[in-house]
């Protein structure tokens, strides 16, 4: 039965009920839905949950009014909504809840929600001692996983997620099983399980387009980031990196600004600092109290000048300050791209001690495919033959394309970006049609041309497009 059905049902049950039963009804809606929906479409469990709260003003009710308010409005970018999930987890921690699977699954909910994942593991023990039905163990098991994978534990996190995966698939719960299986694939990923990860992203794309998955498929481009950052495919992931970030994908993780500074990251050290800067101006830093918040306004500078001694020493004094559970993994990254800066410019002895930093980080969050690629740069430093690009991105390289268009003499080639963009724009589109296919922003189109025109020595499209065709 689809989703919407099954909330409206539980919308309309809801106004026939007592107060606390229909704010526990209109929370159940809210799950049935939560996974196929997006923030607008929460309002009428809002405005129920919010009702009966009015009628009654008891904890559950509260905590329940307080969960789904502050859920839709941190998925709506509202700066209330961690305010009404704190005072939810206040209610549950202050009462006698721990038996009961509505209240347990609003404060876990809650928790994950104001990017807490390490306090996923807290209710684990509660799960287990409820008497839930198989497709509520699912959606509760799923949750606790991946809390606990984006908590830097990613062997047991890859656990639970595969026996949620399994239960929701034994229940028929398509939805459940899309969410847990897209979050398994990037586990998978990380853990160096890579034909798996491609088998469950296949599977979550499958899933979510069944039930109609908005939730799904809004972080599903996250998910292949990972796996294409593992494969050390660089090409598709610095694609798949300018996805996210035009989409602002990971928002939900507290992995937005994350996925910007790695592509600004990546645009620096292959010698293009103007790119570089455009992906950076005009974003704030986060406050400190968000997921890297500590490190990323030193690495927005050491991106911006990172051959600068004091930049490098700052970026690596902030390092130290990634101490929480949910930055184990960044942390682990922002030694390795040190580390391997610092051996690429000679230093070696710096060089070996962060990116040894950087496998204990990886090897201690279970990260076996990641730690894969940087033992590469360790092999570099002790003068082993490269099997690998050497650090800037995901190790491998590919045999050189022949490009389809071919720089005027004496001047540099396409890169990669340049050549999409060209090839879009020879296409007929419009820098902004051009932009909505790659991606990316008009901005980021218009600065492109740019270089393409001068690269080419051509003077406008039309040139550009008959330049394909002779290379054609």
């Amino acid at each position: 039965m689809s989703t919407e059905i099954v909330a409206e049902r539980l919308l309309s049950a809801a106004d026939s009920a007592d107060p606390d039963r229909a704010a526990r009804l209109a929370f159940r809606a809210f799950v049935a839905l939560s996974r196929t929906a997006d923030s607008h479409q929460m309002l009428p469990f809002l405005a129920r949950a919010r009702k009966a709260h009015d009628a009654t003003r008891s904890p559950r009710t509260e905590l329940i009014y307080c969960t789904l308010a502050g859920t839709a409005a941190t998925r709506a970018g509202l700066a209330d909504g961690p305010d009404y999930l704190d005072k939810a987890l206040r209610i549950f921690d202050q009462n006698a809840f721990d038996d009961d699977p509505v209240l347990v699954e609003c404060a876990l909910t809650a928790a994950l929600t104001l990017m807490r994942p390490q306090e996923a593991r807290r209710f684990a023990p509660l799960v287990d001692a409820l008497d839930l039905a198989p497709v509520d163990r699912a959606r509760l098991l799923a949750l606790i996983g991946a809390g606990d994978a984006w908590a830097g534990n990613l062997v047991r996190g890859q656990a639970e997620l595969r026996e949620a995966v399994r239960l929701a698939a034994l229940c028929d719960s398509l939805d459940v099983q899309a969410e847990a299986t897209s979050w398994l694939a990037k586990c998978d990923a990380l853990r160096g399980d890579l034909d798996e990860a491609a088998d469950h992203l296949d599977q979550a794309r499958e899933l979510a387009a069944r039930v109609g998955s908005a939730w799904v498929a809004r972080h599903l481009p996250e998910c292949t980031v990972a796996l294409a950052f593992a494969r050390g495919d660089h090409d598709a992931w610095v694609g798949l990196l300018e996805l996210v970030v035009a989409t602002d994908a990971g928002v939900t993780a507290g992995l937005q600004h994350e996925h910007r500074w790695e592509l600004a990251t990546h645009h620096a050290l292959a010698g293009r600092p103007g790119l570089a800067a455009t992906l950076l101006a005009d974003v704030a830093d986060p406050p400190a109290s968000w997921p890297g918040g500590p490190v990323l306004p030193a690495w927005r500078a050491w991106i911006l000048d990172p051959d600068s001694p004091a930049s490098t020493a700052a970026l690596t004094t902030a390092l130290g300050q990634l101490t929480r559970p949910n930055e184990r993994l960044l942390a682990a990254r922002v030694a390795w791209l040190l580390g391997a800066h610092h051996g690429r410019s000679g230093r070696r002895g710096e060089a070996a001690r962060l990116l040894e930093q950087a496998s204990a980080g990886y090897a201690r969050a279970g990260a076996a495919g990641l730690l894969a690629l940087v033992l590469k740069d360790l092999r570099l430093l002790g003068g082993r033959p490269p099997t690998g690009s050497g650090g800037a991105g995901p190790a491998g390289t590919d045999p050189p394309a022949v490009p389809a268009f071919p720089a005027a003499a004496g001047r540099p080639a396409l890169t990669d970006a340049e050549a999409r963009v060209a090839a879009a724009i020879a296409d007929g589109l419009s820098n902004r049609e051009a932009a909505q296919r790659l991606f990316v922003s008009v901005k980021t189109i218009e600065f492109h041309l740019g270089n393409i025109f001068r690269k080419l020595g051509v003077r406008n499209r039309t040139e550009l497009a008959a330049r394909r065709g002779r290379a054609g």
